[in-house]
């Protein structure tokens, strides 16, 4: 415990978001991530190996200061932090450190992060390496596309092997337009039924040609404190350059915005090509992130 702040691990989503929701709901867009995955944890019973645990860190007064999960299916199972004072995220380093984690990576907001893995570091003898500079954005005001040949609809059910192929595919491509390395492995939790889920759940879609021939994809995660957050956008080498991922990241920006929903999304800052889409689409810098590595 660091100056009364104490930390508290939940492993049933429900029970987190019975206790965190508010805290989580004060700040929507910042808590998009832990939102989302906890709000789809309590719906599926399932969880992520080898760890699988919600935290919750409370300041002197009791009040909560601070969230945080471990949920990555892939190596080295980084962290997720939320935004929080400085002594909160040492106080979190302290308890997984005295816990006998072994915590190999953290990711998620400024200055959070980064105080959280050198407490880490500190204590256990290791080092910090950045891995990527993120940054998430919410969509201000819509910036219409310029139009494009084809059109947007859903994926359909018999389209779960294109959309699990895209989606492994998003991340080596990613990567490679960033100039980053070894990252890839970051979609090695998803399977072919994540892919089947998401359809059904009508958060995948598709640009395709006249013909129906799909050209790209563009996924989102339901709604979770009126927030959805788009990703990934993926368009396959052979079709890059036609401008269907401004097309179809607008087209989906608008439905979900219609529907009700304030919209985000994430880009990795080493990438021009995202990055300039989407500010040109009207999306607007929420806050910084970034995904270290603790060896």
């Amino acid at each position: 415990m660091v100056s009364g702040y104490q930390v508290t691990f939940e492993t049933d989503p429900a029970r987190f978001l019975e206790r965190a929701g508010a805290h989580l709901a004060d700040e929507p867009v910042i808590s998009t991530v832990v939102a989302t995955v906890a709000e789809r944890f309590a719906r599926s019973q399932r969880a992520a190996t080898p760890y699988s645990w919600f935290a919750v860190v409370t300041g002197p007064a009791g009040e909560i200061v601070g969230a945080a999960m471990r949920t990555a299916p892939f190596p080295p199972y980084p962290l997720y932090v939320l935004g929080m004072p400085d002594a909160a995220a040492i106080a979190l380093a302290d308890a997984l450190v005295d816990r006998a984690e072994d915590v190999g990576g953290a990711n998620g907001s400024l200055p959070a992060t980064r105080v959280l893995a050198d407490r880490v570091a500190e204590r256990t003898g290791g080092t910090v390496e950045i891995n990527m500079h993120m940054r998430l954005f919410e969509l201000g005001e819509l910036v219409e596309a310029r139009p494009v040949p084809g059109r947007l609809r859903p994926a359909y059910d018999d389209e779960a092997d294109l959309v699990f192929d895209w989606f492994r595919r998003f991340h080596v491509d990613a990567d490679e337009q960033a100039g980053h390395v070894g990252h890839g492995h970051r979609d090695e939790g998803f399977t072919v039924d994540d892919a089947r889920d998401r359809i059904t759940g009508g958060c995948v879609w598709l640009w395709v040609a006249d013909d129906d021939t799909p050209l790209h994809m563009t996924c989102a995660n339901p709604p979770a404190f009126g927030v959805a957050r788009i990703g990934p956008v993926y368009t396959p080498k052979e079709h890059r350059g036609h401008g269907y991922a401004s097309a179809a990241v607008g087209a989906v920006s608008r439905a979900l915005r219609d529907g009700g929903s304030r919209v985000s999304l994430f880009t990795d800052q080493a990438n021009p090509t995202s990055n300039g889409i989407y500010l040109a689409l009207g999306y607007e810098p929420v806050v910084d992130t970034v995904d270290l590595a603790i060896r």
